[in-house]
């Protein structure tokens, strides 16, 4: 599969994809694809991880029935859930690479007393 796909690419990938659904969820900004310009055409281009992201709104909207507003409020907190998740793994790294005594210092301050 190459790194950028035309809207074309993306609506033969997911079968339950629309032309109406997917600048729906363009307009909404739920997925941000990068634009091209091509003989004075601006079109969009669609990377790997906005068909991952396609595929998810999709499912959240026919398996869970959510509508434009209830999906902009899910997929907010899965964003705000990933960020969370990036973050930790950040501050992991680097308590990892600290001085045993800084280490225990932290895992005294954060974890609960027996």
């Amino acid at each position: 599969m190459t790194d950028r796909l035309t809207d074309d690419d993306v609506l033969v990938a997911l079968p339950g994809l629309t032309r109406t659904r997917l600048s729906m969820f363009v307009e909404a900004e739920m997925v941000i694809p990068l634009r091209a310009e091509c003989h004075g055409n601006s079109s969009f281009v669609f990377r790997p991880i906005d068909l991952a992201r396609l595929h998810l709104l999709c499912d959240l909207t026919d398996d869970l029935d959510l509508d434009i507003a209830a999906l902009g409020v899910v997929i907010s907190l899965i964003d705000q859930l990933h960020s969370t998740r990036q973050a930790l793994i950040t501050l992991a790294r680097a308590i990892a690479v600290e001085p045993a005594d800084v280490r225990t210092r932290i895992a005294t301050a954060i974890l609960p007393s027996a």
